[in-house]
């Protein structure tokens, strides 16, 4: 906010700024950033070409959305991103209960006031952030807590019931000129559902009996899980009804866009490198599509963010018990993610006591198709003969990444192996240990080497 901004109803009108719809605002501020080349929708990966479109077509059309998918697939987020799409800095009635335009008011108490001061009445501005509010819809939510309730207080200060402004407000009259975000719609119980329907449509809200023609001004967006949309609890046909656009969301449909996901949205203690979290999002992947897993609860994108912050942790664990600096993540970090993880898994009926093996399973394809995508047209036969051939390479928790590389000879193939992890021969033993860790796994897999394991390490050869 500048200095220029009036302070006075009288200032702002001199000014020519005139009232604007929180519908049109966002219209006009999307239409802008998209003739100029500007992002939208910044933190938002793997919707350009499915969710965003039709999303911007709702938006533009000025229509209330409802955002229907599994968990952890972004919906929230994405709510919270129309932020962004509102001024930066909007005039309102300074000490007004909700965020009335000077030149607008709707309540009772402001047009009294705008009557009393005139073109005195004072002005303030509130940033886009203040015009956002987001509520997690729950069983005991009543209809004071979104539209409001006679406040006992001001009653008791002497004001009659029978005066307007005994009224307290609720969320969505408070969200007036913004935006009102509703998580899980359908846990709202059904009556509760019903207080929403003269808000969307006629713009008005009745407490106890007073109908105030309140002509609010919201953009009303929620989320519904499908599971929920149809079983649990579902949304009201009259209120499905009065939303303009329901969008379906996704997990993120390439391994490259759920790599992007993992790298902004992880808080990564030690160095992981990309192959590795192609590994976690074809994990990931795999769980998806398993029948073992309960598909109708999803694999939440946060389980992968999860995984890779796990995959951290272990290497800078294990940074310590060898002292080996800097902490670098290998494939043998890979193995803590199945324990730690599998709690936040659904799994199938008749799958009891098979969690880990089919985990683990699932885990050594994901390193094997990773390997395969890292190492296409690259021959690893020199190191798997190498390996057979009587010369045992150990890895594990316990075994620094200078001893796995100092087991091996000098190969062409270990330095395109490190190449292809974009590893460099001056880069630090771990980042080279990682890619070359890899190939060995991969080894196994494929071709079955012999493998003899310990508590502390693995044995290839």
């Amino acid at each position: 906010m500048t200095s220029e901004h009036p302070t006075t109803a009288g200032a702002l009108r001199a000014a020519g700024h005139l009232p604007r719809g929180v519908k049109a605002e966002i219209r006009d501020n999307l239409l802008a950033a998209l003739r100029e080349g500007r992002d939208p929708w910044p933190g938002i990966v793997g919707f350009d070409r499915t969710v965003l479109p039709q999303l911007e077509r709702a938006l533009l059309a000025g229509h209330d959305v409802v955002l229907l998918g599994e968990r952890g697939q972004g919906k929230t987020r994405l709510l919270r991103t129309i932020v962004g799409l509102l001024d930066e800095w909007t005039p309102v009635i300074g000490g007004a209960e909700l965020n009335e335009h000077p030149l607008e008011p709707v309540t009772p108490e402001s047009k009294r006031r705008a009557a009393e001061l005139g073109e005195d009445l004072p002005v303030v501005w509130k940033h886009r952030d203040e015009r956002f509010a987001e509520k997690l819809a729950t069983p005991d939510t009543s209809v004071g807590d979104l539209v409001g309730d006679v406040d006992p207080v001001k009653v008791a200060q002497g004001r009659s019931l029978g005066d307007p402004e005994t009224i307290h407000y609720g969320l969505l009259p408070r969200s007036h000129r913004g935006v009102i975000a509703v998580n899980e719609l359908p846990d709202l119980a059904e009556r509760i559902q019903v207080s929403l329907l003269n808000v969307m449509e006629e713009r008005d809200i009745q407490i106890r009996g007073y109908t105030l023609r309140l002509p609010l001004d919201v953009l009303l967006v929620a989320t519904a899980n499908p599971e929920d949309y149809t079983n649990r609890g579902r949304i009201i046909t009259p209120l499905k009804d009065r939303f303009g656009a329901e969008i379906r969301t996704h997990y993120p449909l390439e391994i490259g866009a759920e790599v992007d996901l993992v790298r902004q949205e992880a808080r990564l203690v030690a160095e992981v490198g990309d192959h590795l979290l192609e590994v976690i999002a074809r994990f990931v992947r795999h769980l998806r599509e398993s029948s073992a897993i309960d598909q109708r609860s999803g694999v939440s994108a946060r389980f992968a963010v999860a995984a890779a912050e796990t995959v951290a942790a272990a290497a800078l664990r294990r940074s310590a018990l060898i002292g080996e600096n800097p902490a670098v993540a290998r494939p043998v970090d890979l193995d803590s993610v199945p324990e730690v993880l599998r709690g936040k898994l659904e799994f199938e009926a008749g799958e009891e006591g098979r969690e880990q093996e089919v985990l683990t399973h699932l885990l050594r394809r994901a390193v094997a198709d990773t390997a395969r995508s890292t190492f296409a047209g690259l021959n690893l036969r020199p190191l798997a003969e190498l390996v057979s051939a009587g010369h045992p390479v150990a890895t594990g928790e316990r075994v620094p990444a200078g001893d796995l590389l100092g087991a091996l000879p000098e190969l062409p193939v270990l330095h395109e192996v490190a190449q292809r992890v974009g590893a460099g021969p001056k880069d630090p033993a771990g980042r080279i240990a990682s890619g070359v860790e890899l190939a060995l796994e991969s080894l196994y897999l494929t071709r079955q080497l012999a493998k003899d394991s310990d508590d502390d390490r693995t044995v290839y050869g």
